[in-house]
């Protein structure tokens, strides 16, 4: 299996929150794992949001940076580029979404259609995951925390990771 993660995911891999245990496990089962270069970014913000919010303590958020940094060579990194940010744009009128879930959709398609394989797009954004769908992506998880199933409204989101 071939896993994309956006930093929704990803932030679970470090934080130990709903879905933490269910995302290692993903991870650990893939034969490969990817992820947009933007995570860098995303999953540093979550972090830091969560000590402002006081979700987590400053020694815990920034021992969960150390470890991501320390994976971050591990991850297989989607560049951005000129075509894939038009790709984006593109597909954040087609399916709705924020500027870097756009962002994280079309560094999936890109690789799948560079890898030739199913590629498991792995988010905890509503949004992210219906379109991940509807493109032809597996979404996961099968069912995301906090909805009635796979197919819950359209827009409803859980809350955004720390």
């Amino acid at each position: 299996m071939i896993a994309y993660l956006d930093a929704s995911a990803l932030v679970k891999r470090y934080l130990l929150e709903r879905g933490s245990r269910e995302t290692i496990e993903l991870t650990s089962q893939a034969e490969m794992t990817a992820t947009s270069i933007i995570s860098r970014a995303e999953v540093a913000a979550g972090l830091a949001k969560a000590v402002r919010a006081h979700v987590v303590m400053d020694d815990v958020a920034k021992r969960a940076q150390r470890s991501f940094a320390g994976d971050w060579p591990d991850l297989l990194r989607i560049s951005v580029t000129e075509a894939l940010v038009e790709r984006a744009d593109s597909l954040a009128w087609v399916h709705g979404l924020r500027g870097y879930d756009a962002v994280h959709l079309a560094s999936a398609l890109t690789w799948r259609e560079s890898a030739g394989e199913e590629i498991v797009l792995a988010t905890f954004d509503q949004q992210l995951w219906e379109a991940g769908k509807r493109t032809g992506l597996r979404p996961w998880p099968e069912q995301l925390p906090g909805t009635s199933g796979p197919e819950a409204a359209p827009g409803q989101r859980p809350p955004d990771p720390p």
